[in-house]
C-alpha cells in the first residue's frame, strides 16, 4: 500500500501555493482582455457571458447572441449559471466580475494539482506524482488560459483530474454508495461539458470490468452510477423537450460545430471569422437564425456541413489528418500569411510536441513496466476525448481537459529517466580497487625465503 511521506502535505499546500501567486500574478497583465467594451463585452464569457446577462436580467436561459433572440440550449448550463451569480453579485461585464471568475478559475487550475498527485502516486510512483504536481505549477497553459479566457474549460479539466482519481479509486470498490457519487459528479460535468460524455463511459465500463475480473459485484454499482446520471441530467433534459419539443440531451449546437469547420476553407483551424454566414458576423444570417429559431437554423447548417463533406469526401479526409496532428503537435500550416499572425507558431509546436512525445512515451513505460491495467485509462482518455474535434473543428485550448493526464504521463516518463540514470550511477563500482588490494595484501604477507 502507498503512504504519505514525512512532509507530503506540507509540499502539496506549497505546490498549489506556489501555482496560485502564478496564476494571480499573471492575471494582473492580461485581465483587461476580458473587460474589453468592443462588441458589446464580447470577450467576457462570449456566447456564455450573454446568457447570463439574460439570466440575471430576467429572461431566463437565453439570448446567446447580440439581442433578444429566444430560448436556448447552446450552451449546458452549469457554467452560465456561475457567470450570473457572478454578474448578479458584481455586476454584470463589470471589472469587480472579470476579477472575480478570473480568480476562481486560477483557483481551479491551482487545486488540480492535487487530483494530479493523487491520480499519479496511485499509478506510478511518489517521486512521479510530484514531479507532475510541479509540472502543472509551470505549465503554460495551464497557466495561461484559465486567465486570459473566460469559459467553462478550465472547471472541466478540473473536473476530469478528480473524476480520473475517482474511477481509479472505484477499480477495487463496489460499494453502492461510492458508484452513486460517481455518477452524481458525472451528471454535473456532463452539465457542464458534454464532450465529456466521450471518456467518463468508457473509465467506467474499465472499472466495472476490473470488478468483474475480481469477482466483484458489479452490476449495481453500474445500476446505481447511470442511475444518479440520469437524475442529474434529467431535469435540463426537461426543460430542453419543454422548451423546443425535441429531445435534446444537453447542446443542440454540434450540427453547428459541424459547418465551422467544414465549410472549404482550410486556411484556420476554424471559420469563426472567415464565414460570411455566422450568426454573429453576417447581418443577413443573424436575421435568419432570429427568423428560424435555434433547432431550424442549427438544423440548416448541419445540412449544409454535411452537403460539402459528401461533395469533398478526400478535403474532409485531409482535414480531419491535419485536426489530428493540430491537437498532438499545435502545427497547423508553415502558409506565411498564416505564420506571420500565429508569431508565436514556433514556440508552441515546439513545446506541445515534445510534450505528446514524452506523453506517449509515459504511456508505452506504463504499459510496458506496470501492464495494461495502468495503462488503459490513460489510453481511453487520449483517445476517445479528440475525436469530436478531429470529426468538427480544433482550437488550442479545446485538448486542456484532458492535459493533467497528459503532464502526469509525461512527468512519469522524465522522472523515471533520470531515476534511471541516477539508479546507474550509484550502482558504478571502480573495479581498480579490488584488484589492487589482495595483491598487496598477499604482498605483505609473504614468508621470507629461507
Amino acid at each position: 500500500m502507498l503512504r504519505y511521506g514525512p512532509n507530503i502535505s506540507r509540499k502539496l499546500f506549497w505546490i498549489v501555493a506556489t501555482a496560485f501567486v502564478i496564476r494571480l500574478v499573471v492575471m494582473i497583465f492580461l485581465y483587461q482582455g476580458n473587460v474589453n467594451p468592443q462588441f458589446d463585452h464580447w470577450s467576457f464569457g462570449y456566447e456564455e457571458g450573454r446568457v447570463a446577462r439574460a439570466i440575471v436580467s430576467g429572461h431566463g436561459f437565453s439570448d446567446p447572441l447580440w439581442s433578444r433572440s429566444g430560448p436556448t440550449a447552446w450552451y449546458a448550463p452549469i457554467y452560465p449559471y456561475l457567470l450570473a451569480a457572478d454578474f448578479r453579485v458584481f455586476g454584470v461585464f463589470s471589472k469587480s466580475a472579470c476579477i472575480a471568475i478570473l480568480v476562481f478559475q486560477a483557483l481551479v487550475s491551482s487545486l488540480a494539482c492535487l487530483p494530479i498527485f493523487f491520480f499519479a502516486r496511485r499509478s506510478f510512483t511518489e517521486g512521479a506524482a510530484l514531479a507532475a504536481a510541479w509540472a502543472w505549477v509551470f505549465y503554460p497553459y495551464s497557466v495561461y488560459w484559465p486567465i486570459i479566457r473566460i469559459w467553462e474549460t478550465w472547471l472541466a479539466m478540473f473536473l476530469v483530474a478528480t473524476l480520473f482519481l475517482v474511477i481509479l479509486k472505484l477499480e477495487g470498490s463496489s460499494r453502492l454508495s461510492h458508484w452513486i457519487g460517481f455518477g452524481l459528479l458525472s451528471g454535473f460535468a456532463v452539465l457542464l461539458d458534454p464532450v465529456l460524455l466521450s471518456i467518463l463511459p468508457f473509465l467506467a465500463v474499465w472499472a466495472l470490468w476490473k470488478l468483474y475480473r475480481r469477482h466483484m459485484r458489479w452490476l449495481k454499482p453500474a445500476a446505481g452510477a447511470v442511475l444518479a446520471a440520469i437524475v442529474t441530467v434529467s431535469p435540463w433534459m426537461i426543460r430542453n423537450a419543454v422548451v423546443f419539443h425535441k429531445f435534446i440531451p444537453v447542446r443542440d449546437n454540434l450540427a453547428l460545430e459541424f459547418r465551422v469547420g467544414n465549410d472549404g476553407n482550410s486556411n484556420e483551424t476554424m471559420d469563426l471569422y472567415a464565414g460570411p454566414w455566422l450568426p454573429w458576423i453576417n447581418d443577413i444570417e443573424w436575421d435568419q437564425y432570429q427568423r428560424l429559431g435555434e433547432i431550424s437554423y442549427f438544423h440548416l447548417k448541419g445540412e449544409q456541413a454535411k452537403a460539402y463533406i459528401e461533395d469533398h469526401p478526400l478535403w474532409y479526409a485531409g482535414m480531419t489528418l491535419r485536426r489530428i496532428i493540430y491537437v498532438w503537435t499545435g502545427f497547423w500550416s508553415a502558409n506565411r500569411h498564416y505564420l506571420d499572425e500565429q508569431t508565436i507558431d514556433p514556440v508552441v509546436i515546439s513545446l506541445l510536441t515534445l510534450l505528446s512525445a514524452l506523453t506517449f512515451m509515459g504511456l508505452y513505460r506504463a504499459y510496458h513496466k506496470k501492464g495494461a491495467v495502468v495503462a488503459a485509462p490513460y489510453a481511453i482518455v487520449l483517445f476517445f476525448f479528440p475525436i469530436i474535434y478531429y470529426l468538427t473543428h480544433v482550437e488550442r485550448w479545446y485538448r486542456c481537459p484532458i492535459e493533467p493526464v497528459i503532464i502526469a504521463l509525461a512527468a512519469y516518463e522524465v522522472h523515471s529517466r533520470f531515476a534511471g540514470v541516477r539508479r546507474a550511477k550509484e550502482s558504478k563500482v571502480d573495479v581498480r580497487l579490488p584488484a589492487m588490494v589482495p595483491v598487496g595484501a598477499v604482498e605483505l604477507h609473504r614468508p621470507h625465503a629461507e
